[in-house]
């Protein structure tokens, strides 16, 4: 056992006293240690049952002859940092979630460990953090969240901010939304949509790092418990045979996971999350992949804010192992990559029927024949942008308009609210990005202002930020290069035509080159936003979107 080396031998009575002081037995000590990581913390809906989860995790553990011990990684609530400063303080977290859980199994020697998160940048971290330290690992998260019943419809946590978005333009009251408040968020969990947490829940069954039903069991249901300890029961099963994050999460399983993120429609922040977990096993992924495998990959699902369905509802049609196994019916998926169970990802979905085919549409009735997200090239963005293409209005696919340019998101919330964006602009958000933010905020508030206004149809939003899996539109995220080092978003000004073509995968400014070239002579980096704390070094430390914004480590 890795965990001798602080429990075996004449030279590790100390450490034995420490444990001792812990008020461990000797039958404890004997058994292999199993840390597991819990996310539960009191400010985060998704979180606040976590601490139900892990003691169940505890006790699948100890009944499969583990010894359980507990450790915390922190957490940021997305919608609750929305909006302000926090917003810089989400993406910046995925690494500290995934270096400190590296310091604590490393210090402490663990066997094995059980992840137990539930949002958006704790699963990420956590995935980052179990390739890096390599040692048998589960993932069990903590559930979604019940959808909303507001005005006698299902809702979600997006349609509130659109709602704020409607208020402001006078299409609904305040008591309508106060209503809207105080139902669309009706229990614990991560909220109902496919937005980033649940995406990153559901793809980390595609991983094969989570048990079927991981991404989808809702929260406040008792099968999620029962999960639970079965993901504990399983984490002594893989130290037994001695199967590794490394043997699961391989080349092959993150184009799994790549090509279920586009059956199911998952949120943009997927394509900052795989090249940042592909990163932790050595695989230099390019972003432009997705679209070799859009290509080939119908979108299944509409959930909220694509369209009316929401996590309860796949769960019910037989959550993500019902939508693998029409993809590698097709021949999409690996079907030999190996999984927590101990069995390869074939054998897990052998028997996995689709129970409802208006939720996961089948592979001759897809939303479309592409899939979720696209990736867009061209002289505003040469390394790639991102947009979810099953989140974009049909008559959004191709505009072209001319640009509003702004240099952070508060001036951009004003003029919006303000009624100076009307249809047909293309709204610019720059120096936004992991260097300019610093930290790449989410632009759920433009995108839903702009969706609550009634502009959703008629005006498309740039930016080197990110954008909430909550957003919908023609939202194109993640331009590469960023305003920050000089990308051509940079350069972009007041009333230039952008031409921005989704089947073509191509964002343009209407420039010549030469123009283009004439104005980045006359740029100027700005000084950095933050020159203290945390986010002063991340930003020096910081990589590009198009390459996940992982940290550097090439000095």
């Amino acid at each position: 056992m890795r965990s001798d080396a602080v429990k075996k031998g004449s030279a590790q009575a100390p450490h034995r006293s420490l444990f001792h002081a812990l008020g461990f037995t000797q039958e404890e000590m004997d058994r292999p240690l199993v840390g597991i990581v819990s996310s539960y913390n009191e400010i985060v809906p998704g979180h606040m049952n976590i601490d139900k989860i892990v003691e169940a995790v505890k006790m699948g553990v100890a009944m499969a002859g583990g010894t359980p011990v507990v450790f915390p990684a922190i957490a940021v609530c997305d919608g609750i940092a929305m909006g302000h400063v926090g917003m810089k303080y989400s993406l910046v977290t995925r690494d500290l979630i995934a270096d400190s859980t590296e310091c604590m199994a490393l210090a402490h020697q663990f066997d094995a460990l059980v992840m137990v998160p539930n949002c958006d940048k704790n699963v990420p971290g956590l995935l980052m953090a179990a390739a890096r330290i390599n040692i048998p690992t589960v993932f069990v998260s903590g559930g979604p969240m019940l959808a909303g019943h507001v005005m006698g419809q299902k809702r979600s946590l997006s349609s509130m901010f659109e709602a704020v978005g409607a208020r402001a333009a006078g299409k609904i009251t305040d008591e309508e939304l106060t209503e809207f408040e105080c139902k669309v968020c009706p229990t614990c969990g991560s909220c109902s949509g496919m937005y980033t947490a649940n995406s990153m829940n559901c793809l980390t069954e595609a991983l094969g790092m989570g048990l079927a039903g991981n991404g989808t069991i809702p929260a406040v249901y008792s099968e999620r418990i029962a999960l639970a300890k079965h993901a504990g029961m399983a984490v002594m099963e893989l130290y037994r045979k001695n199967i590794c994050p490394r043997d699961i999460i391989t080349k092959e399983s993150i184009l799994n996971a790549l090509t279920v993120d586009m059956a199911l429609g998952c949120s943009t922040n997927s394509m900052l999350h795989i090249p940042a977990i592909a990163h932790e096993i050595g695989y230099d992924f390019d972003i432009t992949m997705a679209n070799e495998i859009s290509e080939r990959t119908p979108n299944l699902c509409h959930l909220a804010p694509a369209g009316p369905t929401y996590m309860e509802d796949l769960n019910e049609a037989g959550g993500v192992h019902a939508v693998m196994k029409q993809l590698a019916d097709a021949g999409l998926l690996n079907t030999d990559c190996m999984t927590v169970t101990g069995r390869t990802l074939g054998e897990n979905i052998s028997g996995c029927v689709n129970r409802n085919p208006e939720v996961i549409r089948p592979m001759d009735n897809p939303y479309s024949k592409t899939g979720g997200l696209a990736v867009l090239t061209g002289n505003i963005a040469p390394d790639g942008s991102v947009v979810k293409r099953s989140a974009v209005a049909e008559s959004m696919l191709k505009h072209e308009g001319p640009a509003r340019v702004f240099d952070c998101e508060e001036d951009a919330i004003a003029a919006i609210k303000g009624g100076r964006i009307v249809p047909g602009d293309v709204v610019v958000i720059r120096y936004e990005g992991p260097k300019g933010g610093p930290g790449m905020r989410e632009m759920l508030n433009p995108t839903s202002a702009i969706a609550g206004m009634g502009l959703g149809e008629s005006v498309a939003l740039i930016t080197d930020g990110r954008f909430s899996g909550a957003s919908r539109g023609a939202s194109i995220g993640h331009v590469s290069p960023e305003a920050a080092v000089g990308g051509p978003i940079a350069l972009i000004e007041e009333g230039d035509i952008i031409s921005i073509d989704i089947p073509n995968v191509t964002i343009n400014v209407r420039l010549s080159d030469e123009e283009l070239e004439s104005r980045r002579a006359k740029w100027q980096p700005r000084e950095p936003r933050v020159k203290t704390g945390y986010l002063a070094r991340y930003e020096k430390l910081v990589t590009s979107g198009d390459k996940g914004a992982v940290l550097r480590s090439d000095f």
